[in-house]
């Protein structure tokens, strides 16, 4: 049949179930139990690359216990829950790398700009007029409920309020690294420096043993944090093991200024500073000269590319195929919702697939396999948490979602995975499990209220036009 691959071997915990079934069961082909047992037409893993035709996956406690193929799976397998999923393909969780979440409220708010005027002349003073708790917290929720609609698990977030943004994605189930953010002018959130690096280790501590929030140091910019705030987020990242989330070479105008300010050019700057680690995470990264690829690269460092925000933004192309050649992880992310305008990780992985095609002048640039690799393992690395998602694996948390691909958009299918990246949308996007538990079941959400969060945008809407007018 047509999109038909060939069956695999089943992947099974074989020694776990060792210790809890004697031989003599085992000679009787004893059922093993689990919480939950999904049986789709593909799964895609990840990694290893490729497709398991007519497999299932075994959940228990939020974690997978067994990939098996169906037959073995029913034959074997004693589960609380069956899900029975034709026509769908399961894929890890997607990670958005990089986020502002609660700026959903601002979608379209001021179109059609420029980076710097965009940011000067109308972000930052809606900023200084709305920005308090309740606004991150209806700005994230509404985020999250478009992420895990979207087929997103997790994400990474830089925004006031992290304590905020973390506490509703508890509440949503969902997997987030929220950013200790450090600027260096006053904001709601914090008046100076003393008080962000105070608020950032109260919420590093207050998320310290969350199974689900992480934090990171999220220093905004170059242009906007200057070197002493620098070399205290580095001191802190070093002695606490987080990662640093921070815009790097975004446009053109950022790098004349770096040169006119110092001297040097942003990359330039941050080498100097020591902060070129395996623990940075660059985004942005569209203005690239080759020795600071290699460098990049020597440092180990990680790059988040954003290609709908920039290409709206005008703010340049990562120069993505490069970058992946020089060894470089390249994760993806969807920026803000008031600069892309959306949060839709399939929209990413598409136009990141095309982009880079057409810059390379190389139609094998960034293939399907790939463009998925990069929305989701390449995530899970680049944020220090591949070890518990960002592919399906036996013992990785069970962040997986369900795409429908029988639908009129994805047919006829020949190949599952290219029809994920350049045909499907995230409309297709039926179950979402995080942690093994069940976000969205049908299309709708289960640990988000859509009406009451869809109510409270319209509040922030008319509040917001009514303070413009």
């Amino acid at each position: 049949m047509a999109g038909e691959i060939a069956e695999t071997r089943p992947v099974w915990l074989w020694q776990q179930i060792a210790v809890f079934y004697p031989p003599r069961c085992r000679q009787r082909q004893t059922e093993v139990h689990a919480d939950l047992l999904i049986h789709a037409d593909w799964v895609i893993p990840v990694e290893p690359a490729g497709v398991l035709a007519h497999h299932s996956i075994a959940v228990e406690d939020g974690r997978i216990t067994a990939i098996a193929t169906r037959a073995e799976a029913e034959r074997q397998i004693s589960a609380r829950e069956q899900v029975h999923l034709p026509g769908h393909a399961l894929i890890p969780g997607l990670i958005n790398a990089h986020t502002h979440s609660a700026m959903t409220l601002f979608r379209g708010l001021a179109d059609d700009l420029p980076l710097m005027s965009w940011l000067s002349d109308h972000i930052w003073p809606a900023e200084a007029r709305w920005v308090h708790e309740e606004f991150v917290a209806d700005g994230s929720r509404l985020a999250m409920a478009e992420m895990i609609r979207s087929g997103t698990t997790c994400f990474n977030d830089m925004y006031f309020f992290p304590d905020v943004t973390g506490r509703v994605a508890g509440q949503a189930g969902m997997r987030a690294t929220v950013g200790l953010i450090v600027i260096d002018f006053p904001s709601a959130w914090a008046a100076d420096a003393d008080q962000y690096f105070d608020k950032a280790i109260a919420v590093h501590d207050q998320f310290r043993n969350d199974p689900l929030v992480r934090t990171a140091f999220a220093p905004h910019a170059p242009y906007s944090v200057s070197d002493a705030p620098l070399r205290r987020v580095l001191t802190l990242a070093n002695e606490l093991d987080l990662p640093v989330h921070m815009h790097v070479h975004e446009t053109i105008a950022e790098v004349r200024s770096s040169l006119e300010q110092s001297g040097h050019r942003p990359i330039e700057r941050l080498r100097r500073l020591d902060m070129l680690t395996t623990g940075l995470m660059a985004v942005h990264m569209t203005q690239l000269e080759t020795d600071e690829i290699v460098l990049f690269a020597e440092s180990g460092a990680q790059v988040v590319h954003c290609p709908e925000s920039n290409l709206k933004l005008a703010s340049g192309h990562c120069p993505v195929t490069q970058l992946l050649d020089a060894g470089i992880n390249v994760a993806l992310g969807t920026d803000g919702a008031a600069s892309n305008n959306d949060l839709d990780m399939f929209g990413e992985m598409r136009s990141a697939a095309l982009q880079a095609k057409g810059l390379a002048g190389d139609a094998c640039a960034v293939p399907a396999e790939l463009a998925l690799r990069m929305a989701t393992l390449h995530g899970a690395r680049a944020l220090g948490i591949e070890a518990h998602t960002g592919s399906l694996a036996v013992g990785k948390s069970a962040d997986i979602v369900a795409v429908d691909l029988a639908q009129p958009e994805t047919q006829p299918l020949f190949h599952p995975v290219s029809q994920l990246v350049y045909a499907a949308g995230r409309g297709q996007v039926q179950h979402v499990w995080i942690n093994g538990r069940h976000v969205l079941n049908k299309r709708a959400l289960t640990t988000i209220d859509l009406a009451q969060v869809l109510q409270r945008a319209a509040a922030w809407r008319d509040k917001i036009t009514e303070s413009t007018v």
